[in-house]
């Protein structure tokens, strides 16, 4: 019990050593991503506004009934492609990405991957 108070204490400072250095404003919002065993989900968000601009999950309508398995890095390449679709049609072109903590490769890699092949720059 205790390795998991100190693994999630040090996801949580990581995340905040990152939010501390990146801001999302209304020319280049945040892309940020949450990670948990299941699901994958991304927003993007005008920190300035504090306004949500786009946001896709694997609990989202067009991806939900089409994946077999949503913890995975298919589906976290589903989620990027549509992201990007989404801000695309908001009018946004250029995001700082908000990787949560978490280390840049697996499925958070393949959602940015995805999401730069969908026209978002980061």
């Amino acid at each position: 019990m205790a390795d998991i108070r100190h693994k999630r204490a040090r996801l949580k400072r990581r995340h905040h050593s990152i939010r501390h250095r990146i801001e999302g404003t209304s020319d280049r919002p945040r892309l940020c991503v949450y990670r948990s065993l299941k699901h994958i989900y991304a927003q993007v968000i005008d920190d300035l506004a504090g306004r949500t601009l786009a946001a896709a999950s694997t609990l989202s309508e067009p991806i939900k009934g089409e994946l077999k398995s949503t913890g995975n890095c298919d589906a976290a390449a589903k989620v990027g492609e549509l992201i990007a679709a989404r801000a695309k049609k908001a009018g946004i072109n250029a995001v700082c990405f908000d990787r949560g903590g978490r280390k840049f490769h697996g499925r958070i890699k393949a959602l940015a991957e995805a999401a730069r092949k969908g026209g978002l720059a980061f």
